[in-house]
């Protein structure tokens, strides 16, 4: 069956999810404010231009989830997705992944942020299956280290890659859905690339090649 893939953060979402995670736990008291704002908005700033370095940004990332408990956590999360997440899900997006639902296509985010963070959004979504940066855990509680490659750039490519090998398919009339020049590398690999609610370089690059532009907002 073809392959609908989709970007989670300002594609499916109108709003970027880890971002706003960091912005959470600001609110909630639970990181230094002055030092996590800063830096969340740095590297907000560098992912937008296409410089994160995307270890450095883990390492920033996952050490809130290293140094609360997994109860604590699980509590902050129910009410973060309540009240920073679900209200962001664009309508339209609902409706282009009933869409595909229809055509029997098999259905899947690729994102780089956390599957902590973003398994609950997938399952709220409808799509079962999920490729994000895996945070490291052992004895049932995260370490604030990432668990393989990270699913950013080139690396969405290598973990797709290893998905399709394991499941047996392949990306014969796939589609990718994302609204961000990171996401180029994937984007050339896939039948129907689709630009979303796109930025500046994706655009440009979505009209140089004639790649089909969208709005989900």
């Amino acid at each position: 069956m073809p392959l609908a893939i989709f970007d989670l953060d300002n594609t499916l979402l109108d709003g970027d999810s880890d971002y706003l995670w960091g912005k959470f736990l600001v609110a909630e008291g639970v990181v230094d404010a002055d030092f996590y704002d800063r830096e969340n908005q740095r590297f907000y700033d560098e992912y937008k231009n296409g410089t994160m370095d995307i270890f450095e940004f883990l390492d920033f990332q996952l050490k809130p989830l290293a140094d609360n408990p997994m109860e604590k956590l699980l509590t902050l999360r129910e009410k973060y997705l309540k009240e920073r997440i679900w209200p962001i899900i664009k309508p339209a997006a609902q409706t282009l992944i009933e869409e595909h639902k229809k055509q029997n296509h098999t259905l899947m985010i690729i994102t780089a942020t956390n599957s902590f963070v973003t398994e609950p959004v997938a399952k709220k979504l409808g799509i079962e299956t999920l490729i994000a940066t895996m945070p490291e855990m052992k004895n049932n509680q995260y370490t604030g280290k990432v668990e393989g490659i990270p699913s950013y750039r080139e690396g969405k490519v290598t973990r797709l890659e290893a998905w399709l090998k394991q499941n047996g398919e392949n990306l014969a009339d796939s589609y990718f859905y994302s609204d961000s020049h990171n996401d180029l590398p994937l984007l050339e690999l896939v039948t129907h690339p689709v630009a979303v609610d796109a930025d500046e370089t994706l655009t440009q690059h979505a009209e140089m090649k004639g790649w089909k532009i969208i709005s989900l907002k």
